[in-house]
């Protein structure tokens, strides 16, 4: 198959270069400064799920799509961060002999609106990837926990687009466990629960997820975060695959949080470079949610004004292009 990574940052890199190990055509839309080191090195992913190399000629390689604006991929996977998604739809949109299916691979809600939206919704998917992805030098990325394979599907509950299943048969044949699902929009909610009660607490205090546990005034914040974005999911009609609040928190601290104990939180390593992050996703967009179908959000408020802080204070104004 031949696949188009847009925004390849570790997710998009570390995708890509498994792809490519297992025989796949593979172009990532890079950053600039990851241009020449790849060019020399190529890529390698190592970590819980194994090590993967990917040669220089192996990659296509590029910072813009003007170079392949005639190229037919098979399928585009979005691997952005969240405030670059308008952009980056309105360049894959602009493929001229491309109308192949888009999975948008990203944290956050939100994502899969705007590309169904732009693209209609035969052409929009979604993935929600619980995994941890850091690269560790350039052409080098870790994979440092994996808490449940990945989910990926369609606009429409119940129904499991032919695209998805192919898909989830390539990245699992390539090394990243994948599964088709009827109803994606029930695991992006889970995977939101999931990111605001340690992300951005983690962001916040400088710390990794394990420790998050530890300490009652920690636990007590997440579980006021779990509740929060319990209730806003709720009243809006959202399913998640638990019945309660309370029966998450305890798949949460005896299963989700143990498997991922020693992962760093993504807006941390965000703010440490001096990057935005994805809050507005994340409990920014609990707190936007829970405007709209009145339902207070006090501490998802408080900790997305306390990420922006942190992000002023980093001396950034907005998105990094």
């Amino acid at each position: 198959m031949y696949f188009l990574v847009f925004g390849a940052g570790a997710l998009g890199q570390a995708i890509g270069c498994m792809l490519a190990a297992a025989g796949h055509q593979v172009d990532l839309v890079i950053r600039p400064r990851f241009l020449a080191p790849l060019q020399q090195t190529g890529l390698e992913v190592s970590g819980v799920l194994g090590t993967f190399h990917a040669h220089p000629e192996q990659l296509g390689l590029l910072t813009s799509l003007k170079a392949r604006s005639g190229a037919a991929y098979d399928i585009v996977l979005l691997t952005t961060k969240t405030y670059d998604t308008d952009a980056a739809i309105a360049a894959i949109a602009n493929l001229s002999s491309c109308y192949c299916p888009v999975v948008s691979m990203q944290n956050g809600c939100g994502n899969l609106e705007k590309l169904e939206e732009r693209l209609g919704r035969e052409r929009s998917l979604a993935a929600r990837v619980i995994t941890g992805f850091e690269i560790e030098q350039s052409g080098r990325v870790q994979i440092s926990v994996s808490a449940d394979a990945v989910h990926v599907g369609g606009c429409v509950p119940g129904v499991v687009p032919a695209a998805a299943k192919r898909l989830a048969e390539a990245l699992t044949h390539a090394g990243l466990p994948t599964v088709a699902v009827p109803d994606i929009y029930q695991s992006l909610y889970a995977k939101l629960l999931y990111n605001c009660t340690l992300n951005p607490l983690g962001a916040v205090l400088g710390v990794h997820y394990g420790l998050l546990g530890e300490h009652e005034e920690t636990r007590m914040l997440m579980d006021q975060v779990i509740d929060e974005t319990f209730a806003v999911l709720t009243t809006m009609g959202g399913s998640v695959p638990w019945p309660s609040a309370a029966a998450y928190r305890n798949v949460f601290y005896e299963q989700l949080l143990p498997a991922t104990y020693n992962h760093r939180p993504s807006m941390l390593q965000d703010l440490e470079h001096h990057k935005p992050t994805e809050v507005e996703a994340m409990v920014g967009y609990v707190s936007a949610q829970g405007r709209i179908f009145g339902v207070p959000t006090p501490c998802c408020d408080f900790l997305t004004a306390l990420v922006r802080f942190k992000e002023h204070q980093g001396g950034l104004s907005g998105p990094i292009t």
